[in-house]
């Protein structure tokens, strides 16, 4: 599929912001200023094993903002979000930590992870291992990696890095050449994002054409455009066994109802 340059531009733009800004970071916190606070950090909870617990595993996402919807919570508070999430049934939480598209930041993985007991991963750009280091060091159980930023190498010394920190990283990819490259890397949570990042379209079949492609060793995690316990039962029968939603949820005046829907524990969810 040709990539218009708007839509390239977009996600350039994102990449080359959080390269600009960990540059800075890197100059006013050195990596061995990091390495100090992750040896006194308390240690991470077992994300992998949180996705492995039950039928329906859901990563609950905190987001206030995303560069193709604007603000999506005004009243965005991830310290009594996340305690609510986790008390509807989320398995797991993702906090958004981006600043200038998601109005994000590391202030609010560690609200949400000091109100609750389950695991908080980083979703974020990350594509330095000086982001690995800040990531622990904030507390986050776990990060985000995305296979269409990252070359080979890349890609391999991050995953190394986390699995040394004793944190086992999401690896997002969108195609089968993304999931062989991330498969042949080492990834043992694999999610797949139904969404494209190069034009922001979603389509769910996405995740019902690679799944078969995972290895039965890997988590499989299917994001993006779920709305209802039914494409829950669709994707966990088809193989999946995690699913992140985050803007259904966040759009939601009450945000645990539609993770109760979409758990089969409450009304019927409907789309978004």
């Amino acid at each position: 599929m040709e990539i218009s340059p708007r839509e390239k531009t977009i996600l350039d733009q994102i990449v080359d912001a959080r390269r600009e800004s960990i540059a800075h970071r890197k100059r006013v916190l050195p990596e061995v200023a990091l390495k100090i606070a992750v040896e006194k950090a308390e240690p991470p909870r077992d994300f992998a094993g949180a996705l492995t617990h039950s039928e329906y595993n859901i990563i609950a996402e905190l987001k206030k903002a995303s560069p193709s919807r604007g603000i999506i919570r005004p009243g965005y508070v991830p310290a009594d979000l996340a305690p609510l999430l986790e008390r509807a049934g989320a398995a797991a939480l993702s906090v958004l930590t981006e600043e200038e598209f998601f109005l994000g930041s590391l202030a609010d993985l560690k609200a949400a992870r000091k109100t609750t007991h389950i695991p908080v991963l980083r979703k974020d750009f990350i594509v330095d291992p000086w982001q690995i280091w800040e990531t622990r060091a904030a507390g986050a159980d776990t990060f985000l990696l995305i296979a269409a930023i990252l070359s080979d190498d890349s890609l391999r010394k991050l995953l190394e890095l986390g699995h040394a920190l004793k944190m086992e990283p999401l690896v997002e990819v969108h195609s089968h050449e993304e999931l062989d490259r991330v498969i042949a890397a080492g990834a043992r949570i694999i999610g797949v994002n139904n969404r494209d990042l190069r034009d922001f379209r979603v389509r769910l079949e996405v995740s019902l054409e690679l799944i078969e492609s995972i290895p039965d060793s890997c988590i499989a995690v299917s994001e993006s455009g779920l709305h209802s316990h039914d494409d829950l039962v669709r994707l966990r029968s088809a193989g999946f066994d995690a699913f992140l939603i985050g803007e259904f949820l966040m759009k939601a005046a009450d945000p645990a109802e539609p993770l109760r829907s979409l758990l089969g524990s409450g009304s019927t969810g409907t789309e978004a």
